[in-house]
């Protein structure tokens, strides 16, 4: 299995927003012109793709990702998406990696709100992201310009005319309609939570602790490396709404001889500053919850020892380890 790992260099909106087409959070590829070599759903894998010398099936070479047969004909292949959640699109990385010979040479992508699995024949969509040039074995990162007050269900990437892309993430913010006073799971990627940022990601990225599901194996988990020197780990997170936390679960599944020996939970309720700035906030911030131990392979509730209204939090793991989830359950401000 290759490890997903955190790049630095990424632009600002794969931190700022979340991969609204992850199948973890529900995305699925709904249809496509053709996927003769290689179907659609393997380019959603939240997993880096990989390449095996050798490997064949069937139609012919095996492809780790989305790949339609030569075409002979006018025209374009098409794969449409139905995001995990609504949301506001801010960017998408066209991921070729390991397609060379037989990527695309440029791709565009529409997008679409419907309340159906495929969007019906006449469904208006709207180009986000003209035609752009591809090249072979590589991340293209583009950001996409917010439109006020658009909410997409679907996109529709478009590849010209022919060929493989690896992976398609879309990134966005979910947006869902929160009541004020409800109890719900504020630090859930599916209300809106998204991570600001963590002082490592070395094996799991801090992103897997906001995901709806539980987790499937030990690299569906935040886990960081081994710490030589004095310290802990760490991670900001925006909630989905400002709220006040009541029960905090820490979930450690799969976590076994490399799960984090305590957590602690800081919190504060901001109005202003960048994310850059919340890094040397966040060390001030109010304590929720005190430092409490952890078992391995465990779900673990704790109460916090101080409710307030708060906007982001700061989670410690020490001195450093793996978790899978985080949930901090409460209530929205009313």
């Amino acid at each position: 299995m290759a490890i997903p790992t955190f790049d630095p260099n990424a632009p600002a909106f794969t931190r700022a927003g979340i991969n609204l087409a992850d199948p973890r959070l529900g995305a699925q590829a709904v249809l496509t012109s053709d996927d003769f070599f290689a179907p659609m759903a393997r380019m959603l894998d939240p997993e880096p793709a990989v390449f095996v010398p050798g490997k064949y099936d069937d139609n012919g070479k095996w492809m780790d990702g989305w790949e339609s047969r030569r075409k002979r004909v006018t025209g374009h292949d098409f794969c449409i998406v139905k995001l995990g959640v609504a949301g506001q699109l801010m960017g998408v990385d066209i991921d070729t990696s390991h397609f060379t010979g037989n990527f695309p040479p440029a791709a565009s992508i529409d997008a679409c709100r419907s309340d159906d699995d495929i969007p019906p024949v006449g469904t208006q969509w709207t180009a986000v992201l003209p035609a752009m040039t591809l090249n072979g074995n590589a991340h293209h990162f583009r950001a996409i310009e917010a439109t006020a007050g658009a909410v997409y269900t679907h996109v529709r990437l478009n590849i010209y005319p022919d060929g493989g892309v690896a992976r398609l993430r879309v990134f966005g913010r979910p947006h869902r309609e929160l009541a004020s006073d409800a109890e719900l799971n504020l630090a859930s990627a599916m209300n809106g939570a998204r991570i600001v940022s963590a002082n490592n990601q070395h094996y799991g990225l801090a992103s897997n602790l906001l995901l709806p599901t539980r987790a499937a194996n030990m690299g569906e988990g935040w886990e960081t490396r081994r710490r030589r020197e004095p310290g802990c780990d760490w991670c900001i997170i925006e909630l989905a709404v400002p709220g006040k936390i009541s029960k905090v679960d820490v979930d450690t599944a799969y976590f076994k001889g490399n799960f984090a020996d305590r957590c602690s939970l800081q919190g504060a309720f901001v109005t202003a500053g960048t994310d850059e700035s919340l890094i040397t906030q966040s060390m001030f911030w109010p304590v929720l919850l005190e430092e409490q131990k952890l078992e391995m392979d465990r779900l673990h509730s704790f109460t916090p020892e101080r409710i307030l209204p708060v906007t982001h939090v700061r989670f410690k793991i020490l001195p450093d380890g793996g978790v899978s989830r985080l949930r901090l359950i409460g209530h929205t401000l009313g």
